[in-house]
């Protein structure tokens, strides 16, 4: 959990710079909490309809995550995106505002790879983000992964846009991808204790 906490804590430090940039607004990301759940606790806990990010791995790593944001959220930062000043229209989200969300998360899974890159020691590239509306409580999953049936790994910050946005957003991970990133974490925090303790002088 530290170790997944930790990485996500680093890149999603990163990406609020990027996304900082792209709206001219403040953007702070809190420190994370790693729990493990299933559908249906997420369901519980978290708002209908909300956005799925779907992000897989082209080259460094082998899997995929899911970054979750609030449907409000997603109107805020299509407004600012567009030049407007975070305005919450009333109209259902669409393609509009889901090409202009995968562009703001591009841009922010993009520099969050570049920052895994380098604490992991090798390339990571992604694929661009797919913007999906999903209601929780629907049993029709057919827009989400397939890993999301099963129990997985939830990372979630609490995310402030200047005074506009004060809010939850989440990055969902396969148990298995979530332990590959902590295994090529620790070997390669490993591989630099060991080449610091080779270069000290006897």
């Amino acid at each position: 959990k530290d170790a997944v906490g930790e990485i996500s804590n680093i890149s999603m430090g990163t990406a609020a710079t990027t996304l900082s940039t792209l709206l001219n607004q403040t953007v702070n990301i809190t420190t994370p909490k790693v729990t493990y759940m299933n559908w249906q606790e997420l369901a519980d806990s978290y708002d209908k309809p909300c956005v799925f990010l779907q992000i897989s791995y082209t080259s460094g790593l082998d899997g995929n995550n899911v970054l979750v944001l609030k449907e409000r959220d997603v109107k805020i930062i299509t407004d600012l995106m567009m030049g407007g000043p975070g305005n919450v229209s009333d109209e259902p989200i669409g393609e509009l505002h889901l090409s202009a969300i995968g562009e703001a998360m591009n841009q922010m899974m993009g520099s969050a790879a570049t920052s895994m890159s380098s604490m992991l020691g090798k390339k990571i590239d992604i694929s661009p983000p797919i913007a999906n509306l999903v209601d929780l409580n629907d049993n029709n999953k057919k827009d989400i992964p397939e890993f999301l049936q099963k129990r997985f790994v939830k990372v979630s910050f609490r995310m402030t846009i200047g005074t506009l946005i004060d809010s939850e957003i989440m990055q969902l991970y396969p148990f298995d991808f979530a332990k590959l990133i902590y295994t090529r974490f620790r070997s390669t925090m490993e591989g630099g204790m060991e080449e610091t303790a080779a270069s000290e002088p006897e």
